[in-house]
C-alpha cells in the first residue's frame, strides 16, 4: 500500500481486499489456505477455533436448530399467516423453524454443531419443576421415559432452606444428565409483582433476596451434575398478558433493587452456565436488544462469563440481539442466520462482536456432557428422586391457621374428603412448567397410606363427578391453554351422612395456571360460588357436631382467604407439591412432620390492596402494550408494612405445631464500619420437635432516599430442635446490605444515621431488635447509568 500513488489506485486495491476478506470469512481463514490440521475445540485455544470457523458456521452457532411444537403444523408461507401459540409467534417464512432433529424426544431445542472442529450439538430442555421430555418415543409404547415432578418454585422458596433446595437441585440435575440433556431451561426467578401472574408458581418470591438465594442453591445443585442451567427470564417478565410485546416502564432504582437483585445474587454466587433474556420490552426496547442490560450490567458489572440466550421467538431483530450481547437466538431459523451474515458483510455488525458471541457459547459447550461424551443412560433413579421431592414438599408447606389445635389430626381416623382436588390433585402448573411424570399421589391416596379411612360414599360421588367433568369439558385450544376447571359438586344432600359417619372434614381447594395467560379475579383469585357454598355447608354441618373442618390449598398462586377463613378450623397451604403430593400433605396433617414453611409471598386481605392492582397487566387491559410499575420499590411486604395495609397473612408468616422463643440478640458492634455480625438464640419452647425460620430485616434512616420501613437482608432455618433445645444463629451484615440505589449518583449508597436490625418470624412479627449507627456515608458500588425510562414515571413515594 505504501507504493500506491493515487486515490483511484487505492480504491481498486480496497475493492480487491474486500473480496479477499469475504473469502477469508467464508472459508475459515488461514486454516483453509495453509492446509494445517484443523484446530479442535478443547484441544486448541478458542481463538484458533474461531479463526477456523467460517462466517456461515458462526452465524449458525449463534442461532438454534429450530423448534418442534407438539401437535402443531406450520402455516404455508404462501398464506402469510403467523402461528401464535401461548405467545409464541412462529413466522410462516421460516418453515425450518418447526423442525428439529431430535436427540432427546420432547426437548425444547438444540444448538448447531461443527463436527469438523470438534464442536458438538448440545440439547436444552424445559423444566422449572422437572425435566420436560416426551414419555413415549417414536410411537413405541413398550417403554416410557418419565421424570420426577418436584414441588413448584414458590413451595421450594417457602421452605427458606437453601440446603434443602440444593439437594433438590442435585436430584433434578441427575435426571437432566441421565436423559442426555446439556442445559436445563430453569430455574425461573421473576418477582411476584402481582398475585394474578400466570407463571408465579414457576417463580420463587416477591422478595429479591429470597428469590436470589433460593435460585443460587438450585443452580449449584443442578450444576453439580456437570450439566448447565439457564436462569430466566432476564428481566422484568412479571406477567403473561401480551408477554412478547408489552413494554415495561420502570425506574432504574426499582429495576436494580427489586427486579435485578435476585439475578445478581444467582450470577455471583452460583455462576449459571446461561441466562435467558425475557420476551418483554423494557423502557421501550426488547430486553434481548439492550446492551446496557446484557453487556453493561450482566457482564461488566456482575462479571458474568456464560452465554445469554433469548426466550423462544423472543425479540424482533437478530442483529440488534447480537450487538447487545445476546449470544444465542432460540429456537432459531435459517433466516436469522442469513440476516447475521448479511450484517457482518455490510459492516452493520462487527465480526469482533460476533466472535464474542460465539466464544461465549463455545466456552459453555466445553463444559457440556455432549462435549465430554457422557454416556447418558435414560435411566435416572426416579424412586430416590421421588423421596427427595416428598421431603421438599413437606418442608415448604405452610400452616396458615390452626384454631384450638385442630391439627395435627389426632384420635380421628374417619375422614370426609370434599373438593375435586382431594381426588384429582394438582402436582404442578402447565406450559413449560409441566412434567411428564409416572404418577401423582392424590390426597385420598396419601391419607389412606397414612392409615386414615375416607368416606366411601364421597369417594364414589366425586369419582363419577370428576370423570363426567373431564369427558364433557372442551379440549384446550393449544398446549399452553388450561383445561377448563371442573365445577365443584353440590354437597348439600351428602352432608348429613358425611357428618354422622366421619370424625373430621377436609376440603381441598385447587387452582392451576401456566404459560401464556395470567389469572383472573372471578372464580380464580376469588373462590367460586360453589366453593363458598361447599365451605359454608360443610363447616355448618360439622361444627354443629363439634367436629373440625380443615382446608387444604392446592394452589399455584395467591388466592383470597380473609372472607372465608373464620368458617374453618385449620388451613394448610400445600401449594403444588409435585408427584408425592398426597403423601406429603398427609405427613403434615397427621403430625408425622411438623410444618416449618413460611410465606415467600404476601396474601392480601383483598386484591384491591395489592400495590400493582391499578396497573396490572397494563393498558389496554385486554392486550396491554404498556405496563407502568408505578409502585416502584414498594412491592409486596415493602408496601404493606410501609403504608400500614394489613395483609391476611404477612410475608414470612407460618405456624408450627410447637413454639419458639428468640433471645440473646447480640451485635458485634454499635458503630458500623463495613461489617457487622448479629447473633440470636432460638429455643423450642413447645412439646414436639420442630424447625424455625428466622428472618433478619433492616430499617434504614431514610433521610436522603425514600425507603421502606424494613427490608429482608438475611435469613436462616434452624436444625430440627427437640423440645427445650436451643440453637444460636449468626448473620453477617455488610455495606452492600445497608445500601440503596441512588439513581442520581449511579451508586449503591449507605446513608449516615441510625439503623434498626430486627429478627422476626414474619415481616409483621418482630421478636428482637437492636440499633447501630453509621457515622459516615459509604458507597458500596459505583455503576454506570442504565435502563432509564424514556418518559417520566409517577412512582409511589412514602
Amino acid at each position: 500500500m505504501k507504493n500506491l500513488k493515487s486515490c483511484s489506485a487505492i480504491g481498486r486495491y480496497a475493492g480487491g481486499f474486500y473480496l479477499i476478506a469475504q473469502v477469508f470469512l467464508t472459508t475459515g481463514g488461514a486454516f483453509a489456505q495453509t492446509g494445517k490440521p484443523l484446530p479442535q475445540l478443547g484441544k486448541s485455544p478458542i481463538k484458533e477455533v474461531l479463526a477456523a470457523l467460517t462466517l456461515q458456521e458462526k452465524a449458525k452457532l449463534v442461532v438454534g436448530m429450530g423448534f418442534k411444537m407438539p401437535g402443531t403444523t406450520a402455516p404455508p408461507p404462501s398464506t402469510g399467516a403467523t402461528l401464535d401459540i401461548g405467545g409464541f409467534k412462529m413466522p410462516p417464512s421460516d418453515p425450518d423453524a418447526y423442525r428439529i432433529p431430535e436427540k432427546v424426544s420432547g426437548a425444547a431445542g438444540r444448538l448447531h454443531g461443527v463436527p469438523r472442529l470438534g464442536i458438538p450439538s448440545i440439547t436444552v430442555c424445559d423444566g422449572p419443576a422437572g425435566v420436560r421430555i416426551d414419555p413415549i418415543r417414536n410411537n413405541d409404547n413398550s417403554k416410557t421415559y418419565y421424570a420426577t415432578a418436584f414441588p413448584v418454585a414458590t413451595l421450594l422458596a417457602s421452605s427458606w432452606d437453601t440446603e434443602l433446595v440444593k439437594n433438590v437441585g442435585v436430584a433434578f440435575g441427575s435426571e437432566v444428565r441421565d436423559y442426555g440433556v446439556d442445559i436445563l431451561l430453569a430455574p425461573a426467578l421473576n418477582i411476584h409483582r402481582n398475585p394474578l401472574g400466570g407463571r408465579n408458581f414457576e417463580y420463587y418470591s416477591e422478595d429479591p433476596l429470597l428469590a436470589g438465594k433460593i435460585t443460587a442453591a438450585m443452580v449449584k445443585g443442578i450444576q453439580s451434575n456437570g450439566v448447565g442451567t439457564s436462569i430466566k427470564h432476564y428481566a422484568a417478565n412479571n406477567q403473561e398478558s401480551n408477554r412478547t410485546g408489552v413494554d415495561v416502564v420502570v425506574s432504574e432504582r426499582a429495576m436494580r433493587e427489586i427486579y435485578l437483585k435476585g439475578f445478581e445474587i444467582a450470577v455471583k454466587e452460583a455462576k449459571p452456565w446461561t441466562v435467558m433474556s425475557s420476551y418483554n420490552k423494557l423502557n421501550g426496547t426488547y430486553t434481548s436488544q439492550r446492551a446496557d442490560l446484557i453487556t453493561n450490567i450482566l457482564r461488566n458489572e456482575w462479571g458474568y462469563k456464560g452465554f445469554v440466550m433469548t426466550d423462544w421467538f423472543g425479540g424482533e431483530d437478530p442483529v440488534a440481539q447480537m450487538a447487545a450481547g445476546n449470544d444465542l437466538i432460540m429456537p432459531g431459523s435459517p433466516t436469522q442466520s442469513d440476516l447475521i451474515i448479511a450484517a457482518v458483510k455490510s459492516g452493520k455488525l462487527s465480526l469482533a462482536q460476533l466472535n464474542k458471541n460465539v466464544s461465549h457459547i463455545l466456552n459453555v459447550i466445553l463444559q457440556s456432557p455432549s462435549f465430554r461424551k457422557y454416556p447418558y443412560n435414560n435411566a435416572p433413579n426416579l424412586k430416590h428422586d421421588a423421596q427427595v421431592s416428598r421431603l421438599a414438599a413437606e418442608q415448604g408447606m405452610i400452616l396458615l391457621k390452626n384454631e384450638d389445635k385442630a391439627l395435627p389430626i389426632s384420635g380421628a381416623k374417619r375422614v370426609a374428603l370434599f373438593g375435586n382436588t382431594s381426588y384429582d390433585i394438582i402436582a404442578g402448573g402447565t406450559g413449560s412448567g409441566d412434567v411428564n411424570k409416572a404418577y401423582t399421589i392424590s390426597l385420598l391416596q396419601g391419607l389412606t397410606n397414612a392409615g386414615y379411612t375416607a368416606d366411601a360414599g364421597l369417594i364414589s360421588s366425586y369419582t363419577d363427578h370428576i370423570k363426567a367433568g373431564k369427558v364433557n369439558r372442551p379440549k384446550p385450544a393449544n398446549i399452553f391453554a388450561l383445561p377448563a376447571p371442573i365445577p365443584e359438586m353440590a354437597v348439600a344432600d351428602k352432608l348429613e351422612a358425611a357428618t354422622n359417619n366421619n370424625d373430621v372434614a377436609i376440603i381441598t381447594i385447587g387452582r392451576n395456571a401456566g404459560e401464556g395467560n395470567d389469572r383472573g379475579l372471578e372464580n380464580d383469585y376469588y373462590l367460586s360460588q360453589s366453593e363458598k357454598d361447599m365451605i359454608s355447608g360443610v363447616a355448618t354441618s360439622f361444627h354443629a357436631r363439634h367436629k373440625k373442618v380443615i382446608v387444604v390449598l392446592n394452589i399455584g398462586g395467591v388466592i383470597e382467604i380473609a372472607s372465608w377463613r373464620n368458617h374453618v378450623d385449620g388451613i394448610l397451604l400445600a401449594w403444588q407439591p409435585g408427584l408425592e403430593a398426597g403423601n406429603a400433605i398427609a405427613d403434615i396433617l397427621s403430625g408425622k412432620v411438623n410444618p416449618s414453611g413460611k410465606l415467600a409471598t404476601t396474601f392480601p386481605v383483598d386484591y384491591r390492596d395489592v400495590p400493582s392492582a391499578k396497573n396490572f397487566p397494563g393498558t389496554p387491559a385486554q392486550k396491554p402494550t404498556t405496563v407502568s410499575y408505578e409502585e416502584g420499590i414498594y412491592v409486596g411486604y415493602r408496601y404493606y408494612d410501609t403504608f400500614g395495609v394489613k395483609p391476611a397473612y404477612a410475608f414470612g408468616y407460618g405456624l408450627s405445631y410447637t413454639g419458639f422463643t428468640y433471645s440473646k440478640l447480640k451485635l458485634s458492634t454499635q458503630q458500623f464500619a463495613g461489617k457487622l455480625t448479629a447473633s440470636v438464640t432460638i429455643t423450642n419452647s413447645g412439646k414436639i420437635a420442630g424447625r424455625e425460620v428466622v428472618e433478619l430485616y433492616l430499617a434504614a434512616p431514610g433521610k436522603t432516599m425514600d425507603k421502606p420501613v424494613k427490608e429482608l437482608k438475611a435469613f436462616a432455618k434452624t436444625s430440627l430442635l427437640q423440645p427445650g433445645q436451643s440453637q444460636t444463629l449468626s448473620f453477617d451484615i455488610t455495606t452492600a446490605q445497608l445500601a440503596s440505589y441512588d439513581t442520581a449518583k449511579s451508586s449503591w449508597v449507605a446513608e449516615t444515621g441510625t439503623y434498626k436490625l430486627m429478627l422476626a418470624s414474619s415481616s409483621d412479627d418482630v421478636k428482637q431488635s437492636a440499633t447501630f449507627k453509621l457515622a459516615k456515608q459509604l458507597i458500596a458500588e459505583k455503576d454506570g447509568k442504565a435502563l432509564s425510562p424514556v418518559a417520566a414515571l409517577n412512582e409511589l413515594k412514602k
